[in-house]
């Protein structure tokens, strides 16, 4: 059974190891999804005491799900450190002036910075992706924690 406790355990020697400037846990599914019939994956950052970047899909009906999640995020005492858009409809094309004007509005309303938006791609792949994020706004973070 998936639980905060085996997932913690699971990831303490990586934690815990060579030290580097910066470490990402993936979650998967959204802030609420039960790990099992007491746990959420909300559990797991706040077991581990790290600050989150939210992934907004961007498409029609995202900006209250982004916005309910940053407000989640900060309810229950955790740093939301930025966010990260992804264009998972082709229909909702960057080059639109609704697009522009979700961004925008995510700019204003979350209380993080946008880490990158990353446009519709036809596989999902992590080294296409990489290129549309900057994580130089998360390093001042990983010195702070660092720091004793």
């Amino acid at each position: 059974m998936l639980n905060v406790a085996s997932v913690t355990q699971a990831l303490s020697d990586t934690l815990t190891g060579t030290p580097r400037d910066l470490t990402l846990i993936e979650g998967a599914g959204g802030w609420r999804v039960p790990l099992n019939e007491a746990e959420d994956f909300s559990d797991l950052p706040r077991a581990l005491g790290l600050p989150v970047i939210l992934v907004v899909g961007l498409k029609l009906g995202r900006l209250n799900h982004a916005r309910l999640t940053a407000e989640a995020i900060a309810a229950d005492g955790l740093t939301l450190a930025g966010w990260v858009g992804s264009v998972v409809d082709p229909a909702f094309a960057d080059d639109s002036p609704r697009f522009a004007a979700n961004v925008a509005l995510l700019k204003r309303a979350l209380p993080a910075p946008c880490l990158g938006i990353i446009p519709h791609l036809a596989t999902a792949d992590a080294t296409p992706a990489q290129c549309y994020l900057s994580l130089d706004a998360l390093l001042p973070l990983a010195t702070q924690e660092a720091t004793p």
